[in-house]
């Protein structure tokens, strides 16, 4: 294989596949990425539940495999200067970078070690634009579980409606959702569950930008192809929550207010309030008496008009 690129767009593509590989693994090639060289480069990382590939422009000079350590080569191709990078490797598995001035020579791992990604039996497609999943994802992974008792909640609901996708996630003390309208979507009525460690790097791989994303949703695994580059993820089983009778129909007590004064509020009333000081910090104003206890799972609103009145928030 012989291959040469630029190296922020090489350093790019390893960052963001990177992201797929394994910590530790008693199968080394998991802790790689495989770069393949074909019509384009390939550079791809995948850690048996979760795989990242991204495609980038290269002069392909000769093509083939090579799988190289993905925190060793990431470091290497980030401290190269800025230029031209050529990579070769031989039939020995043998890998030579140069870059400038500078060239490396290390010993690479067989592509013939590496498994092979899962094959996306598309049964329904879904598209919508980059930002409008990054902004669903970024108001619902955050009540995503991290307690592996329940794998069920450790991802988010996808579920489509006729023309509406609603993301929900929830760990038994929090539920968000999120719905929106979808433009183009081939399926019928269903719903999945996406792991949230995958939707974590969903989030930062798209950009705030119309493009689409396009989703297709198999029997076993669900991929993201954002651009140029596709993650592909297992689908959770298990019984979701019934979302639907988890949130009342009616409130007895419904407050409005403006959405930037109350997050700089509790900015700036979160940097007194510690655990040793749980006393309450109130902010008087005409109509409003806003009280926030640093209680462990409960923040208290008080809200004072005509009527007086208690709202308790879990968090």
């Amino acid at each position: 294989m012989k291959i040469s690129c630029e190296k922020y767009i090489l350093q790019s593509a390893c960052t963001i596949a990177s992201r797929a590989t394994a910590s530790k693994s008693p199968i080394p090639a998991l802790e790689g990425l495989m770069l393949q060289a074909g019509i384009d480069l390939r550079v791809t990382g995948y850690d048996l539940k979760k795989g990242i590939y991204t495609n980038i422009t290269a002069d392909i000079a000769e093509q083939g495999s090579i799988v190289v350590g993905a925190r060793f080569f990431g470091e290497m191709i980030r401290r190269l200067p800025d230029g031209i990078v050529t990579i070769s490797s031989d039939a020995n598995n043998n890998v030579n970078v140069k870059c400038g001035k500078s060239e490396f020579n290390f010993m690479g791992i067989s592509a013939d070690d590496y498994p092979e990604m899962p094959a996306v039996d598309s049964l329904n497609n879904i598209s919508l634009p980059q930002k409008i999943l990054k902004s669903m994802i970024n108001q619902t992974i955050f009540a995503v579980s991290t307690d592996d008792i329940r794998p069920i909640y450790t991802g988010t609901l996808f579920e489509v409606e006729d023309d509406t996708l609603t993301l929900v996630s929830v760990d038994g003390y929090r539920l968000a959702k999120r719905c929106e309208k979808l433009e183009s979507a081939k399926m019928e009525n269903c719903s999945f569950v996406v792991p949230g460690s995958a939707l974590a790097d969903i989030e930062r791989i798209c950009a705030d930008s119309d493009d689409a994303v396009s989703i297709s949703v198999g029997s076993k695994h669900i991929s993201f192809t954002i651009g140029e580059t596709v993650v592909i993820t297992r689908r959770l089983e298990g019984e979701f929550l019934n979302y639907r009778k988890s949130i009342p129909d009616n409130f007895r007590i419904e407050i409005e207010v403006e959405r930037s004064e109350m997050m700089s509020t509790i900015d700036r009333v979160a940097l007194i309030v510690s655990e040793k000081n749980s006393s309450p910090i109130r902010n008087m104003k005409q109509y409003l008496l806003a009280s926030l206890y640093n209680a462990p799972t409960t923040m208290q609103l008080s809200y004072q008009n005509q009527t007086n009145h208690d709202l308790a928030i879990r968090r």
